[in-house]
């Protein structure tokens, strides 16, 4: 790669006053260390060399005044090439740029420009115009820059619509996290409130069940002294005498049915069969027991005698 510190000599020596020129010295890469370390070299001609690009450190020197990159091979301009603020003249004839960096509206000193033969955009060739003379340069200068102002001024209305829309669609999704975060806070302590609420009635029904375990012991406890007490005594059940008042009956009956035979043994014509013979004589035998009986004598202090005799 040749530079102009190789092949053309020290740039000191090259240097005229405030000119400097590296025209015609088969450059591939601009010496930007040892240019920036010339000042005083306000006009620099790199004028018919193999130039392709600047590098962005070509942008520092701000010393420019004058500078000449016609008939190179320069697609494009470095995107800072606006730091140049103390550029007035500029010579880019006959090289391969379509465009200019959006920074070169920061060129205001700029008063001359030649853009001729390059493929430049048709919106930016028909702005340029011809420069076949100073005052055509003066006009292109102007009107390019005039150009590269709307450019970037539009440039900039859509940033900071772009911006904008960044911003709002921040807002939109910050405003949708924040809608998030509430409802989960919500969500949240609506289930902690569920649950405090299942505690509570968890212990409202244990407290139920441990009083009413409690009241059962008391009652059974308060009942008894009452019937113990006599302060209400219960009516005895009724006695079950069915079966002892049937038996009873039974025995009135056989007694009745004695009592009519013994009558009819003793009184009717019946008296002298053989069965009430027998009847008879046990009535007599049992009479006779009876009043040797010492209760049966001490019952009235009267003498019994029995209902029947002969």
């Amino acid at each position: 790669m040749t530079k102009a510190g190789s092949k053309g000599g020290n740039l000191r020596d090259k240097l005229d006053g405030n000119e400097l020129d590296l025209s015609l010295s088969d450059l591939n890469e601009v010496p930007v260390k040892e240019l920036a370390a010339l000042s005083k070299a306000t006009i620099l001609d790199l004028s018919c060399n193999k130039l392709t690009t600047l590098p962005s450190e070509f942008c520092g020197l701000t010393h420019l005044v004058k500078l000449d990159l016609s008939k190179n091979k320069l697609r494009q301009l470095p995107a800072d090439f606006g730091r140049l603020v103390n550029l007035q003249h500029l010579d880019l004839l006959n090289n391969r740029l379509v465009t200019l960096p959006v920074s070169f509206a920061q060129l205001k000193s700029l008063k001359w420009l030649d853009l001729k033969d390059n493929p430049l955009d048709p919106v930016l060739a028909k702005v340029a115009g011809d420069c076949l003379d100073e005052k055509q340069c003066k006009q292109c200068a102007n009107k390019v820059l005039q150009h590269m102002k709307a450019v970037q001024a539009d440039q900039e209305r859509e940033r900071q619509r772009r911006l904008e829309i960044d911003r709002e669609a921040e807002k939109k999704w910050e405003a949708k996290q924040r809608a998030k975060e509430a409802q989960e806070r919500e969500l949240r302590k609506r289930e902690k409130a569920e649950e405090k609420e299942r505690r509570r009635k968890e212990y409202d029904a244990l407290k139920a069940a441990k009083r009413e375990q409690e009241k059962k012991p008391k009652k059974e406890t308060n009942q008894a002294p009452k019937s113990k007490s006599g302060s209400r005594p219960r009516k005895p059940p009724p006695r079950k005498h069915t079966r002892s008042w049937a038996v009873l009956k039974l025995l009135l009956l056989l007694l009745l049915c004695v009592a009519g035979g013994l009558v009819a043994c003793r009184v009717t014509e019946l008296q002298q069969q053989p069965l009430c013979t027998s009847v008879n004589t046990i009535y007599d035998n049992a009479v006779r027991g009876l009043r040797s009986h010492d209760i049966v004598q001490s019952c009235s202090g009267t003498e019994w005698a029995p209902a029947f005799q002969h």
